[in-house]
């Protein structure tokens, strides 16, 4: 039996072994438009897409630009495989969008992401205190169109926006790699 609870937002998935699209905002990106929008009875869908739309234009909590996307993205990329294993990655200048196998629980996952990112550009930036919004969206990986959908979305999210350095924003495991069905949601 499904336990009935209401929810102001929806709950986290957690799933070991699967793939997970995440998408976390600097805490400074968050004005009155994206809390109004937070509040909202819209679908959940509906509000990431407005979300995104919206941070894609907006300068509000821009931290991301230069060597923090190099850094970040190194920081990501060489983390312990046993907690997640990145085959995209975005970085705009106030949001990141992750697509990972998630091998760990999602709060160890979004520790590591949030946290180790957060004291990077806090080092580099040489500033103190939170960079990161409380919250973050997921959506668990249903099949392996669902899986390129996303890959292509956060492929051309920076190009989208016509950011300069867009090419430096984006990175992606080979474009041939090997969908794993059995890592799919089903």
């Amino acid at each position: 039996m499904i336990e009935n609870r209401n929810y102001s937002h929806l709950p986290h998935i957690d799933l070991i072994g699967q793939y997970q699209f995440i998408t976390f905002r600097t805490k400074e990106s968050l004005d009155a438009y994206l809390k109004k929008l937070y509040d909202s009875n819209e679908p959940e869908k509906i509000k990431q897409y407005k979300m995104d739309k919206y941070l894609d234009s907006s300068l509000n909590g821009a931290l991301l630009y230069g060597e923090l996307l190099e850094k970040i993205r190194d920081y990501y990329l060489n983390y312990d495989k046993n907690v997640f294993e990145i085959e995209a990655l975005s970085m705009m200048p106030n949001h990141i969008h992750v697509l990972l196998k998630q091998n760990d629980t999602i709060s160890n996952v979004m520790r590591v992401l949030k946290g180790g990112a957060g004291h990077i550009v806090n080092k580099t930036l040489d500033r103190k205190g939170a960079v990161w919004s409380r919250d973050y969206y997921d959506k668990a990986i249903r099949d392996e169109k669902h899986f390129w959908v996303v890959y292509e979305y956060i492929k051309y999210n920076a190009l989208k926006a016509n950011l300069d350095d867009a090419q430096s924003r984006f990175y992606g495991k080979q474009e041939s790699v090997g969908f794993a069905s059995a890592n799919v949601r089903d």
